[in-house]
């Protein structure tokens, strides 16, 4: 859509408003109903306390995205954003009460029950509204036919997630292309209904709601000509850009004065989202550290008093951009390399001492690099950081390498809850750890880091391939 200041906007969710608008319902009426339980009364107090409530919400459901459609799917993550938007709201409740100097004046038991109910029934309504948008659509009710001119690779992925996913309300109706059936995939020939220009005439005749053009870009010309034609149609019309790096990184729209650009190789934990990631390793480090506090002394004095050796074993990595930082762990080995030349452990490597076999295979060895989280280096979650001398070699052999230090490095990663962990002794095991990494990237989210720290605390111990 054209617009003054560049070309593309982004898409608007109609019923943003009402979702907004039950939100808020849903957090003055719990309010309400915890006055009523605890036999209490509304005073202007509770009132300002609401005001707060609405506003904070309002603000972090905003910065979490809250709000998307629903259509997309995603219903975990919803649902989590939902409860750590209210979370967060609350925390500015409990900051107003306490530094406001008069919590006597408020009913805690109100405002405990006030932050409970209200989350159950933001989940709620949430899990009902979903469940009757499952319902409908199987009864062929709000759902939208799509056809796909063009079966590129993006097309046949694009068809593949709609045929998986038929509560997102979207119904594949047809796929066309120039090419002869017989050429094309065979999970699309039941779907195949003839060339681009039938598919055209048929968007003419109103059979669609929604047309995916999957054509490769280089074809401008016949992409152009397409638009031309669909121009006399009232279809919704999307363009499935065959773009290899949209689905490998956190691609975005980007402008220069009026000009579109496509942000391509960007680090995507920018403004918001990197205030998000930061405050959550602060917590998450800070949480853990308080914890493990007399662990971390035990095997201080363990690693001390069984081999000659510092306790710590401090290694130049690369953080975020590429600029070096020292990443710690105790020390497992009867060796501090830390040169241009780094030899990976292997199993059965005569450097490591017994007690750092132990503490390696349990990953007890990576803990002081909460230290590392807390000074800003790295995150709890994130790519693995590999050894400076690792990294010179690796980013000649594996395609795409280097855009692993885009975000900060973590102590635990998606590559490492999948099984690639430990030696990397041939190119294919890294390419699959860059893989991982990169699918990491992409995916960002606060649940998508709760499930890979949910995954490490309890695969951590059965690791094979740490050593």
């Amino acid at each position: 859509m054209l617009s003054s200041n560049g070309f593309i906007k982004n898409n608007i969710n109609k019923f943003a408003t009402f979702y907004r608008l039950v939100d808020v319902a849903i957090i003055q009426l719990s309010l309400f109903i915890a006055i009523t339980l605890c036999h209490s009364h509304f005073s202007k107090d509770l009132f300002l306390l609401s005001l707060i409530a609405i506003i904070g919400f309002s603000v972090f459901a905003e910065m979490f995205a809250l709000y998307r459609s629903w259509r997309d799917g995603f219903f975990k993550e919803i649902i989590f954003n939902a409860t750590l938007s209210w979370t967060v709201a609350f925390s500015l409740i409990l900051v107003y009460v306490f530094f406001s100097q008069a919590t006597v004046e408020y009913p805690r038991m109100v405002i405990a029950l006030w932050y409970v109910i209200t989350g159950a029934l933001l989940f709620t309504w949430r899990l009902s509204f979903g469940l009757f948008l499952r319902n409908i659509r199987r009864k062929g009710i709000n759902i939208r036919s799509v056809a796909i001119i063009g079966i590129t690779k993006e097309g046949e992925r694009l068809a593949k997630q709609i045929l998986e996913h038929p509560e997102t309300g979207f119904r594949l109706q047809a796929v066309f292309d120039d090419r002869d059936e017989s050429r094309l995939p065979e999970g699309f020939h039941g779907n195949f209904q003839g060339t681009l220009n039938e598919g055209v005439e048929r968007a003419k005749r109103n059979e669609f709601d929604v047309i995916y053009i999957a054509v490769p870009l280089t074809a401008e010309d016949r992409i152009t000509e397409i638009l031309h034609l669909l121009g006399d149609t009232t279809v919704n019309v999307q363009l499935v850009p065959n773009l290899f790096m949209f689905s490998m990184m956190s691609a975005s729209m980007a402008q220069v004065g009026d000009i579109q650009t496509i942000s391509v190789y960007c680090n995507p934990m920018r403004g918001t989202y990197a205030l998000i990631k930061r405050i959550e390793d602060i917590v998450l480090s800070s949480i853990i550290l308080t914890i493990i506090a007399i662990p971390l002394m035990i095997i201080a004095i363990a690693v001390k008093t069984t081999s000659k050796g510092p306790i710590i074993f401090k290694q130049d990595r690369y953080g975020l951009n590429g600029k070096r930082i020292k990443v710690w762990k105790f020390r497992s080995m009867t060796v501090t390399e830390n040169t241009d030349v780094v030899t990976q452990a292997t199993k059965n490597d005569v450097r490591i001492t017994p007690l750092g076999a132990f503490l390696r295979r349990t990953s007890l060895d990576e803990l002081p690099q909460f230290i590392n989280v807390l000074q800003g280096g790295m995150s709890v979650v994130g790519p693995r950081p590999h050894a400076v001398a690792h990294n010179e070699q690796y980013r000649k052999a594996v395609d795409y390498y280097m855009l692993r230090h885009k975000i900060k490095p973590g102590i635990t990663g998606w590559a490492q809850i999948n099984g690639w962990r430990g030696e990397t002794d041939t190119i294919d095991k890294m390419e699959m750890r860059i893989k991982y990494d990169l699918d990491y990237i992409r995916r960002w989210s606060l649940w998508f880091d709760v499930k890979i720290v949910f995954y490490t605390i309890f695969r951590s111990f059965t690791d094979k391939n740490a050593y």
